[in-house]
């Protein structure tokens, strides 16, 4: 069995210093969450993660859901385990006071469902699509619905869903097909069919909340035609009560690769109820509010796989004897972790996560400060900060995540293409982050011609990295890595400027260079955020030289074995898109 140890002082680091957000300071309602707090609340979440969840991670795989009787019965032990997690209350840590929530920051939060990750993907899939169904109820249902609804989402003890895809339509919505009859009651009878519907059916919570996307006969065509509708298992009574059965039922769920213990459904809606959420045609945009949380969630689920990864690799190395090491001076085999090429699979591995954790609180601030903060400009340059890195975040955690994991079986050898380790579970479970809530390839187009091509949000956001660079250069210590970093960013603006211009000329380019631009974003992205660390490490490094020479070192690695990268993703995206257009294919 895999071993995960949380890392909460790692987590505590960030919280501790590298909260530089001035906005986000000035949030009211956070002001006396302090350290002491979100330590007790990250050392309760570390234990339920290590003793109760991560074991789960091995019995979903060997046990998965199945699918009987016209029930979808979850694994040994499921059951148990998500009611220890709903009586302590972690579904409810971010969500508002008013329904039950205990109000917690995205920051902390965040800390919370990279500790799932990192234990059991499938048992974490059960909650995390609640979570989004509660924020997009919160913000776009009326009050009767939120009322009705929101209490027992928040509670743990109803579950939601997102009710996109279709057999012809994944990314694509526009082409669904699942029609909405609106009732004389203002009610809706919904049908049709959808499919991939993770947590769709299960056994665990009493009522599951769907949201689903449909269509009213006589709307318009595409995109502009969509809306948004709350479709419950079973019907709720005016008193709160459950009421019957309603409309929906289970099809199938599928066999898949990884995160079996996580049920993916086919359901199938025979008019079905169904409440209208927000104003009719628009519900793409209000679904957009789940997708864009829940895209940045899957990032960090990258990041937690791939840190459970690191963990192992680094246990299996340090018992591991094989070969003499260069300095091996008798003829005895050498501990692997000796090996200078393991050692670099391993810093790969740290330098890429630790990075992504603070850019992760980083970007969490910033949700933070676009949902909360006072000043309505405030709130929206947050959020057009957000919406930036939302793509990044999904997309560059989580093929980060395919190239650790994938390492992490390299320093196995043999034994980690085999079971018996639990190695290969961690990359069969991730390799559904780059695929689902978007493929990685939609999200580099997206990246481009949604937020890059629009100026203003690349401008403010280089404008961070810009002035922590100025800071920095004026420190011995970290001049250094600031002008590694400039040099770098250079690149970017100058592949910006390309793209811009290969938009009028050759599309062809564009989206052929979408991939490379993402990952030189990305790899700037994460020496942005290891610059702040560095800053805070120079600083706090008499206090405690053990973990901030650590940080330093690794730091050092980064800027000079990783950051490299940004050069030949940046040539690789300039050479243009003739080549493969032409090719046959044959």
């Amino acid at each position: 069995m895999t071993i995960y140890n949380a890392p909460v002082e790692e987590m505590m680091f960030l919280f501790d210093h590298l909260k530089d957000n001035e906005s986000y300071k000035e949030i009211e309602k956070f002001k006396e969450i302090n350290s002491d707090l979100v330590k007790a609340i990250l050392e309760q979440a570390a234990k339920i993660n290590q003793e109760i969840i991560l074991p789960l991670a091995k019995t979903g795989d060997e046990n998965p859901c199945v699918y009987e009787n016209g029930v979808v019965r979850s694994p040994p032990g499921y059951k148990e385990a998500y009611k220890k997690f709903i009586d302590d209350g972690w579904t409810s840590l971010s969500c508002d006071p008013k329904y039950g929530g205990q109000g917690m920051p995205k920051t902390v939060s965040t800390f919370f469902e990279e500790m799932l990750s990192s234990s059991s993907l499938s048992f974490k899939l059960y909650s995390e699509l609640s979570i989004g169904a509660y924020n997009c109820i919160l913000h776009h249902a009326d009050d009767k619905i939120k009322d009705k609804f929101l209490p027992k989402i928040v509670e743990g003890k109803w579950s939601g869903t997102m009710c996109l895809t279709e057999s012809h339509c994944g990314t694509d919505l526009g082409l669904l097909k699942t029609k909405a009859v609106k009732q004389e009651d203002n009610t809706y009878k919904i049908s049709g069919q959808k499919i991939f519907i993770t947590s769709g059916d299960h056994d665990l919570t009493e009522n599951i909340i769907h949201l689903v996307l449909a269509r009213i006969p006589g709307s318009p065509s595409g995109t502009k035609g969509i809306s948004l509708f709350l479709v419950p298992k079973f019907i709720v009574n005016d008193n709160g009560s459950l009421g019957s059965r309603n409309g929906v039922k289970t099809g199938s769920i599928e066999t898949k690769m990884g995160i079996k213990g996580s049920p993916t459904c086919v359901l199938n809606f025979e008019n079905a109820t169904g409440y209208l959420i927000g104003t009719a045609n628009k519900g793409l945009s209000s679904m957009f509010t789940m997708m864009n949380l829940e895209r940045i969630v899957v990032g960090i689920q990258g990041l937690g796989i791939s840190e459970t990864a690191y963990q192992n690799a680094v246990s299996y190395a340090k018992e591991r004897k094989q070969g003499k090491s260069n300095n091996n001076k008798n003829n005895d085999a050498d501990l692997i972790i000796k090996h200078a090429d393991i050692r670099r699979s391993l810093m790969n591995m740290k330098s890429i996560i630790e990075g992504q954790r603070s850019l992760a609180f980083w970007v969490s601030q910033q949700i933070d400060v676009s949902l909360n903060h006072s000043n309505d400009q405030t709130r929206k340059t947050a959020s057009e900060v957000v919406s930036l890195m939302t793509p990044l975040i999904k997309s560059f955690f989580t093929d980060m995540g395919m190239e650790i994991t994938n390492d992490a079986i390299q320093v196995f050898g043999g034994y980690g293409y085999t079971k018996d380790q639990g190695i290969e579970q961690l990359f069969r479970d991730n390799r559904i982050t780059p695929i689902y809530e978007g493929t990685n390839s939609v999200q580099a187009i997206d990246l481009v011609y949604r937020k890059i091509l629009n100026n203003k949000i690349f401008n403010n956001y280089i404008s961070y990295i810009d002035n922590e660079i100025k800071i920095c250069k004026k420190n011995s210590n970290l001049s250094f890595f600031a002008e590694k970093l400039e040099k770098n960013l250079e690149l970017l603006i100058n592949f910006t400027l390309w793209l811009g211009k290969k938009n009028n000329t050759s599309k062809d380019d564009v989206s052929a260079a979408c991939n490379d631009y993402l990952k030189v974003l990305g790899f700037i992205s994460l020496a942005f955020s290891w610059l702040k660390v560095l800053r805070v490490s120079y600083e706090q490094l008499e206090k405690n030289k053990d973990f901030f020479s650590e940080k330093i070192n690794t730091a050092t690695y980064f800027f000079n074995k990783i950051l490299p990268r940004v050069q030949s993703h940046y040539l690789s995206g300039i050479s243009g898109s003739e080549n493969m257009m032409k090719a046959n294919f044959n």
